[in-house]
């Protein structure tokens, strides 16, 4: 399955709100979960950004539904990469022209 990493920045409403943040994680891992995808890990983390979430999804589109759906409840800003396993990256290197 694609892996996602997402850079989480909260919102003012998110820090206001900061206490119920492991409430919405649960329900983020949950609407992972009924979509087919999985939440890996979950790191709060100091710096640019406040959290950092790796999830899988079963595609591109599955994970920006997921994604939008977290954003518009407005507690967060995410930044979503689509992430490489290495041995992605090595068939897509060796597969160059």
């Amino acid at each position: 399955m694609p892996t996602y990493i997402s850079l989480v920045n909260l919102t003012e409403q998110g820090i206001k709100e900061v206490k119920n943040a492991p409430e919405r994680l649960h329900a983020f891992d949950t609407a992972a979960t009924e979509v087919g995808g999985k939440l890996i890990g979950f790191y709060l983390v100091m710096g640019q950004y406040d959290y950092i979430i790796i999830t899988e999804a079963p595609d591109d589109q599955t994970a920006a539904r997921l994604i939008l759906g977290t954003i518009a409840q407005g507690s967060v800003r995410t930044q979503t990469m689509r992430a490489f396993p290495r041995e992605e990256f090595e068939g897509i290197a060796r597969g160059l022209h």
